[in-house]
């Protein structure tokens, strides 16, 4: 796995990640009572790590659009606080039934159930108070346009969809096409809206705004295949959490259907069209042909 400090994406990562994580305690609520609790939980797990692939991608798409970083790091926090909440829900022993993430125990172990899905619900509207806020952006259409794809990006058609799609397919035989639907909505939908945010926030036309999209699709396609194959194949002391878990509760995945060398393969596939994409934008993207890389380069 490349988690050096050489490497220049995770570099970037770690920069970009300290920024994101400084506006995040201060875009955090204050309590006057017993809501204190919920607030600590929130707390807890935004700031138990993590490489903040999704507010990097939602920075440096910006960055290429011309975007003031203010307004990217407001997205990039928001953006953080939905796949927060993705992540303590996911841990719950009514989802995945994970007692660990990212090196700690999981906000239901750490604080109670009841605390966790609480926390998780916080943390989705405050993200959208976040995208709503004329700091975030002072034409209100464009602040409409964050709000709706995020909406569209977490609902039934997108995250909450493929977690459901998740639990119903386990031990079921999927085919290519559904398995990819399934990690499309799941986890490639938030991926999609981190890209295209900058272009949204900087009024990108029509054509580099398709490329930073298609960019997205795929890094997020080859994203989750990594993350299938560190599950398959890394240690829980590396990942932070337990490891194995998909294929002991026959989840559907690549892996699963092709196997480990096939699905390393579609990764490296989707990996080089994610940089094709980014031809347009010439030597601006290098940081994303770097991210690129360091996804796949994950599972190595």
């Amino acid at each position: 796995m490349i988690n050096s400090n050489d490497d220049p994406a995770f570099s970037a990562l770690g920069l970009a990640a300290e920024k994101v994580e400084e506006i995040l305690i201060k875009l955090m609520p204050k309590a006057v009572d017993l809501e204190q609790q919920v607030i600590d939980a929130m707390i807890y797990a935004l700031m138990a790590g993590g490489k903040r692939i999704r507010p990097f991608l939602v920075m440096e798409s910006a960055r290429i659009f011309g975007v003031g970083e203010s307004a990217a790091l407001r997205v990039a926090a928001a953006v953080e606080c939905v796949h927060t909440y993705s992540l303590i829900h996911d841990d719950l022993p009514c989802m995945d039934d994970d007692d660990m993430r990212r090196g700690q125990p999981s906000v239901h172990k750490k604080f109670n159930e009841a605390t966790a899905v609480l926390a998780g619900d916080a943390l989705l509207t405050l993200a959208f108070e976040i995208l709503s806020d004329e700091k975030t952006h002072a034409d209100a259409r464009v602040r409409c346009e964050l709000i709706s794809f995020m909406a569209r990006a977490l609902g039934v058609n997108g995250m909450v969809g493929g977690q459901m799609f998740d639990l119903l397919a386990e031990n079921q035989t999927l085919d290519k096409i559904r398995i990819t639907r399934l990690q499309r909505m799941k986890t490639g939908a938030l991926m999609v809206f981190s890209g295209e945010a900058g272009a949204i926030l900087g009024k990108a036309e029509t054509r580099r705004r398709h490329a930073i999209r298609g960019y997205a699709h795929d890094v997020g396609l080859a994203f989750q295949i990594a993350d299938d194959l560190l599950d398959d194949g890394g240690s829980a002391a590396e990942l932070g959490k337990a490891t194995g878990k998909d294929a002991a509760a026959g989840k559907a995945t690549l892996i699963s259907l092709v196997g480990t060398d096939q699905a390393r393969t579609k990764a490296d596939m989707l990996t080089e069209q994610a940089v094709k994409h980014l031809e347009v934008f010439g030597g601006t993207a290098e940081n994303l042909r770097n991210l690129a890389k360091f996804i796949i380069n994950r599972a190595s």
